[in-house]
């Protein structure tokens, strides 16, 4: 008999709904919801006073990338747990292609991180960094056999990740056969290595010149210029880390000629600003990550854009290096690994600093961060929702504890914290993954391996999922 856990008397809230429920699990899955449910179960959870929403998927994470000579900090291990106990049970990370190699060893190669070691759920998007006529033949078994529907294209780091615009609308074009998706990071990558060469020659070497010399205008610049090519294809698109109100101008513009595009912004660029660059010593290298922390008018850009139905999903692009790492670019901020933890505290701030402030709805607040995410990329309604059939993976929310983030208490494998000090209202009280409960008052009750991969289904621009559901009753 499968295992069976009841929670009574929560208010459970998705991205349409809030009201007041019980939820009978059975096995992985939610069985029953319904008032007053008298059934009898191995386990009872009163969650009276209670917030009941999905499990947070995380939808742009690099664990363990290598990246400027060295690798991120957080395992798939030490990242999901951490991302457990902020409320995240999914992630989709970034199976990233070496030059010259297939698309296939690269996600041999983070299975082989991630299978057997990951606590929470996580699938894969493909990093396309050399597209050619044996890449292309690869796709189709990608989107079809691997479920992974979803590749990741560079508009910078060039030499190393970035592809050209003729091999970006040949991607578009191939991918679009399958039922595949273009994601794309997008800053001009020319422009901002020329400004890079030229701070370097007048010896401006410190953190803050990672942020000057990639300035907005080379994001909105290629923000417009991948929104143009999708267009000229009609095919789907999703900005990655979207961060100032320039490249949400070109979304915006976009839309008038009937045009949809995705939009990804970061916990991150929705709370903290370029002051930081200006921290005393080397301390401004902790938020070094590319595109940069923003102006505070783009802060506000992004919160409008998130209610005006410009922005879609709020990620954390997770990838944390320890300030040991940070130290290889002491003496040049170009050196700096880009990056820096996030995962564990996605949800709590968007809710103390996003609902609690009246910025976003509850409903919004858990579209953001899991139902449209799993709409998005292939998981709905298996992911992403709290409804009969779908997987019971729930946060039970107490938005009354109040708590401080600090280094010295988080579980990322990573030496400081981005939001040290920080004071949030909201707590993940309990998590739980797949009807097993992973999270309990601060405390771990699995771990490594429990996470399984998850295959995702082709993009589809209508949702239309509801089969799967009921193939799965």
């Amino acid at each position: 008999m499968p295992k069976t856990l009841l929670i009574k008397n929560g208010t459970i809230v998705t991205a349409s709904d809030k009201y007041v429920a019980d939820i009978f699990i059975s096995g992985e899955r939610i069985h029953t919801i319904g008032k007053d449910l008298s059934v009898s179960s191995d386990q009872t959870i009163d969650a009276k006073g209670n917030y009941i929403f999905p499990g947070g998927i995380d939808a742009h994470t690099h664990m363990e990338l290598p990246f400027m000579g060295t690798y991120a900090s957080d395992t798939f291990e030490t990242g999901t747990l951490a991302g457990l106990h902020g409320g995240t049970t999914t992630i989709i990370d970034f199976a990233i292609q070496t030059q010259g190699k297939s698309l296939k060893s690269a996600i041999d190669e983070w299975h082989k991180k991630a299978d057997g070691n990951a606590v929470s759920d996580y699938a894969f998007h493909i990093g396309v960094t050399d597209l050619n006529k044996n890449t292309k033949l690869e796709i189709k078994d990608i989107v079809k056999k691997e479920g992974i529907s979803s590749f990741k294209t560079f508009m910078a780091y060039k030499g190393a990740l970035m592809i050209d615009d003729r091999q970006m609308v040949s991607l578009m074009n191939e991918v679009k056969k399958y039922g595949g998706m273009v994601t794309t990071h997008a800053e001009n990558g020319d422009m901002i290595d020329e400004l890079i060469s030229e701070s370097k020659i007048n010896g401006n070497l410190s953190p803050k010149f990672h942020a000057l010399t990639r300035p907005d205008i080379a994001e909105a610049e290629a923000s417009g210029r991948v929104i143009d090519m999708a267009y000229q294809g009609s095919h789907p698109l999703y900005i990655v880390h979207m961060t100032c109100e320039a490249a949400l101008n070109r979304v915006r513009e976009a839309t008038k000629r009937n045009q949809k595009v995705f939009v990804e912004t970061c916990i991150q660029y929705l709370l903290l600003d370029e002051s930081l660059y200006e921290s005393q010593g080397f301390e401004g290298s902790k938020w070094v990550m590319s595109p940069p922390l923003r102006k505070e008018k783009d802060r506000i850009a992004l919160w409008n854009g998130i209610n005006q139905g410009l922005v879609h999903t709020v990620a954390t692009d997770h990838c944390p290096f320890c300030m040991e790492q940070k130290k290889m670019g002491l003496n040049d901020f170009s050196k700096i690994p880009n990056g820096m933890p996030g995962i564990e505290h996605r949800l709590e701030l968007l809710y103390s600093e996003g609902v609690l402030k009246e910025k976003i709805s509850m409903n919004k607040f858990v579209e953001l961060t899991s139902t449209a995410p799993a709409k998005i990329f292939g998981m709905f309604p298996k992911k992403g929702t709290v409804a009969i059939g779908s997987d019971a993976d729930i946060v039970i929310f107490d938005p009354n504890v109040k708590h401080t983030i600090s280094a010295k208490t988080h579980h990322h494998n990573c030496d400081y914290s981005a939001y040290e000090g920080w004071k949030v209202q909201g707590k993940c009280k309990t998590v739980i993954l797949r009807g097993t409960v992973a999270i309990e008052d601060g405390k771990a009750l699995i771990g490594k391996g429990v996470g399984k991969y998850i295959e995702r289904s082709p993009y589809n621009k209508d949702y239309a999922e509801e089969k799967e559901l009921v193939r799965s009753l």
